[in-house]
């Protein structure tokens, strides 16, 4: 076996970085978890999946105008912290130029602006109400008193970033020269924008010829801005370079996904996997440019909650020829073994990290994550190659040993018994009674008894609610209740998730990772993709993210039996069902 190697990644903390946009025309996946959110909407109008439109003809209607109450017409919309120093009033514009809105047709105080963000369109809805000190606006305005697009333009920027504060407008400006002193319109108001003492150093002007200035006389002094965009993709020039751009969605979920850096071997490898091809050198080049951007997702906006910028970076591995071609996950003895192709400098606390690499063509891993375990975010990566190339995220099908159908599978007791089963009937017919059958209470009881006699399993047994699971899975005649055979075959297959717990209970607390319970589900016979794996952690892992005996069956049970459920319902084998409403309800309420 090839000597295990020692690997470390350093984290650096710096200030945050300015967002760098581009135009690139892909449309992100709905969020992974929609189909639970969906199902938790509130029922506020402004939190709901509406458009503009509706909304406005249903204020029109009620002949009410629309207040905001997302984004109040309080000074605690615009600071965290900080006192405004002017009594503001708000108040609503007379004109607006921002298309299909106006004054006078099906005027309802409402109107939306769309942002370009994390490569997707976002409609922002607002109201028109504007803080304004003695009759003038107190923030942009026109050069025309009586037009307010851009006012409004601003309202919904701040709120689309939960923007407080972001209308404090300061320019942080360096001299590359540093030689002449800072000039006469510098301000010393950027120490108001720290809310402690890491944030005073981490905002005080270092460099030599760094200075803090006003946007207004920033806008005097300067009358050109240029801005360097490492994506060129947007350019439309002929003559110049046409990049390749793949994007994806990802997340990292604690106790599941959100694996830290290599720095932790044990859960580094649950981290996101991402698959690259490079399938042809550049132009006159034996390799090939790549350009990887990881971007963590809505951070600012969960800042008032204390939320910070997390340390980020990823790291490139080279697909070994064992698995090229396949869609597996590189597995964990093989970070353990093998050093990264290409990765970025160091962990950072910016909002994207980007680096530039030259590759050989191949098929490559690329691996985004937290610096350190357990932190949770939403992620954009983004990869930028001169020649082709594709990327896709690595996901399993979703797939199960074959469940062999209940009552084909129970033997008739009049075979010869095993001792074991002659113990398990004694105990079930003490608890059953004359008619031979237990309900959930009875089936809780005959397990605890059985499952005291194993001393390495250190657990309190099993509750109520997974011997109801236990029941609904194996009651093949609707009874609510389960026969011996129905029992016997219910306990052959807990020993055999027994012994996988087993191996993964590593130091014998009789607990699991979360983290491992991907590996042990592949070994009880359940292939499920990241998504999947992500929700059942959520469900079943505890405040530590491990789970007992008691727990990992119940996940266990929940699986087959809607396995089971679903294969019943698609006789046509295509893996598409059809359900009505009383389908669904018995389906799921009975489970």
């Amino acid at each position: 076996m090839a000597e295990e190697q020692k690997f470390s990644e350093t984290s650096v903390q710096l200030t945050e970085a300015a967002p760098q946009t581009v135009g690139s025309g892909f449309t992100a996946p709905g969020n992974i978890y929609s189909a639970i959110l969906s199902r938790n909407e509130t029922v506020k109008d402004a939190r709901r999946l509406k458009d503009f439109q509706e909304l406005r003809d249903k204020y029109v209607l009620k002949k009410v105008l629309f207040e905001d109450p997302l984004f109040p017409a309080e000074d605690s919309s615009l600071f965290y912290s900080e006192k405004f120093p002017l009594k503001l009033e708000w108040k609503r514009p007379s004109r607006v130029v921002p298309h299909d809105q106006s004054f006078t047709e099906n005027y309802a105080g409402i109107f939306h602006f769309q942002f370009w963000r994390y490569g997707e369109w976002v409609d922002v809805v607002v109201d028109d109400r504007l803080p304004t000190y003695k009759n003038q606006l107190v923030f942009t305005r026109s050069g025309q008193k009586n037009e307010f697009w851009s006012a409004l333009l601003e309202k919904a920027y701040g709120k689309r970033k939960d923007g407080k504060d972001l209308m404090i407008r300061l320019v942080r400006v360096r001299d590359p020269w540093g030689v002449a002193p800072p000039p006469a319109c510098k301000s010393n108001d950027w120490a108001a924008l720290a809310t402690s003492e890491q944030d005073k150093e981490r905002l005080r002007p270092t460099e030599q010829g760094e200075f803090w200035m006003c946007f207004e006389e920033f806008k005097k002094n300067f009358t050109k801005l240029e801005i360097c965009n490492v994506t060129p993709d947007t350019l439309e020039d002929d003559q110049m370079l046409k990049w390749n751009v793949t994007t994806h969605d990802g997340r990292w979920v604690k106790g599941c996904s959100a694996g830290g850096c290599r720095n932790f071997p044990d859960t580094y490898w649950t981290n996101p996997q991402f698959r690259l091809v490079l399938l042809e050198t550049d132009a006159k080049e034996k390799t090939c440019t790549v350009v990887v951007a990881l971007m963590q997702k809505g951070r600012r906006k969960e800042r008032c909650s204390g939320a910070t910028l997390h340390n980020i970076g990823f790291a490139i591995y080279e697909v070994p020829k064992e698995m090229k071609g396949n869609q597996q996950q590189l597995p964990k003895d093989f970070f353990l073994y093998n050093a990264s192709t290409a990765r970025c400098k160091s962990y950072v606390n910016m909002r994207e990290v980007t680096e530039r690499f030259c590759l050989k063509p191949g098929e490559y891993v690329i691996i985004p994550s937290t610096f350190d375990p357990h932190k949770e975010s939403e992620f954009l990566l983004r990869v930028f190659s001169e020649s082709r190339s594709t990327s896709e995220v690595i996901d399993a099908e979703i797939e199960v040993e074959p469940v062999t159908d209940v009552k084909k599978k129970i033997k008739p007791f009049e075979e010869e018994e095993t001792e074991e089963e002659k113990q398990f009937r004694a105990i079930f017919q003490q608890i059953a009674g004359d008619d031979m059958q237990i309900n959930a209470n009875e089936l809780r009881t005959v397990l605890n008894r059985v499952v005291a006699k194993y001393k390495e399993l250190k657990t309190e047994g099993f509750s109520l609610e997974s011997c109801r699971s236990m029941i609904a899975l194996m009651d093949t005649d609707g009874t609510g209740h389960l026969n011996l055979q129905e029992f016997n075959h219910l306990w052959n297959k807990i020993k055999k998730w027994k012994l996988v717990f087993t191996r993964y209970d590593t130091d014998k607390s009789s607990t699991i990772s979360s983290f491992e319970m991907r590996n042990a589900l592949t070994e009880a016979g359940f292939q499920l993709n990241n998504q999947l794996y992500d929700i059942i952690c959520m469900r079943y892992a505890n405040e530590h993210m491990e789970l007992d005996f008691d727990s990992y069956i119940s996940c266990l049970v929940r699986l087959e039996g809607m396995f089971r459920a679903f294969r019943a319902f698609d006789r046509d084998g295509d893996g598409i069902i059809k359900l009505n409403v009383f389908e669904w309800l018995q389906l799921t309420m009975y489970a």
